[in-house]
């Protein structure tokens, strides 16, 4: 019989991981290597249901379930597929998250994992405690559907809350997930995502006070509104467990964005090693995703192979 110990050496080897906390980097072997996805975001204004509400088509076309963005990632030669809980039905069950693995099986996409809009840094109470029930709730999903990861959220603390409060409750409640998540084997990346985490430090911090394997950042190239945001993707790149690419960047108190230099994100990923999802996430205002999405995919091919 294996020991307890064998075990989780066993297990955390296979993960690159060197003990039960993410206090490290993610130490991976071989060399850098990344595989293209989409998320369902992209289309967010495409899906019959968004957050439990049912949205109207503007164009008269049918609206999309989460099978038809399968059906999209496959037709468009995507490998990989975001299936957002937002835009699931409202009465999701079991029987349509296996319809989900299953269509995704037969069309030859992965499923790349889906994400929560959750917030971490509410007061411990009722509140609090929903919204780790809810993720609690998509983990299970994830580990149903077999996506292997959950993008989730620090969270914006209410107005006056103490900084080290609203970081201890973060820290808590993410633990408290990611040790469910370590039962049904599904990863929760952490993203750098305004709020608590608006600057790196904090988002490292609540990294090196995780204690799982499990654990680690969803590192999504648009989200730090900083003086120097690739300065400050380079230092969180090391804990990146899953990427998402915006193809726009804000600087510090700019409100004009700028095009995002892709070729300066690949880099710093590379420099640090990264291997898993590069995941697309199309948020440009006033053009068509249908449009200029497959033109993206286009240049990037070229760039991951």
């Amino acid at each position: 019989m294996i020991s307890r110990r064998s075990f989780i050496t066993t297990s955390l080897g296979a993960l690159g991981a060197s003990s039960l906390s993410a206090i490290d980097p993610i130490n991976r072997a071989g060399k850098s290597r990344m595989q293209l996805g989409v998320a369902a975001y992209s289309f967010r204004e495409k899906f019959q249901w968004s957050r439990g509400k049912e949205q109207k088509s503007k164009d008269g076309e049918k609206m999309w379930s989460i099978l038809d963005f399968i059906d999209w990632c496959a037709d468009n030669n995507v490998p990989g597929a975001e299936v957002t809980s937002y835009f699931f039905p409202p009465d999701v069950d079991e029987k349509f998250l296996l319809e989900v693995k299953r269509h995704a099986y037969l069309r030859g996409v992965q499923l790349a994992g889906t994400a929560v809009g959750n917030n971490f840094a509410l007061p411990k109470g009722e509140e609090r405690d929903k919204q780790i029930a809810d993720v609690k709730r998509w983990i299970d999903y994830s580990a149903i559907m077999t996506a292997p990861h959950i993008r989730v959220f620090a969270g914006q603390p209410p107005k006056n809350t103490p900084e080290e409060e609203a970081l201890a409750n973060c820290q808590s409640a993410y633990q408290e997930c990611l040790d469910y998540a370590a039962t049904k084997g599904v990863f929760l990346g952490l993203e750098n995502h305004h709020g608590l985490v608006a600057h790196p430090e904090n988002l490292i911090r609540l990294m090196k006070g995780a204690k799982s394997p499990w654990a680690g950042i969803n590192w999504d190239s648009g989200n730090f509104h900083t003086e120097d945001p690739y300065g400050d993707l380079e230092k969180i790149a090391p804990y990146a467990i899953n990427v998402q690419l915006k193809m726009e960047i804000t600087r510090l108190d700019e409100k004009v964005k700028e095009p995002s230099d892709v070729d300066r994100v690949i880099k710093i990923l590379t420099d640090a090693n990264y291997q898993g999802w590069f995941t697309l996430e199309y948020e440009v205002k006033n053009t068509d995703p249908f449009v200029e999405i497959p033109k993206i995919l286009d240049m990037l091919r070229p760039k991951l192979a």
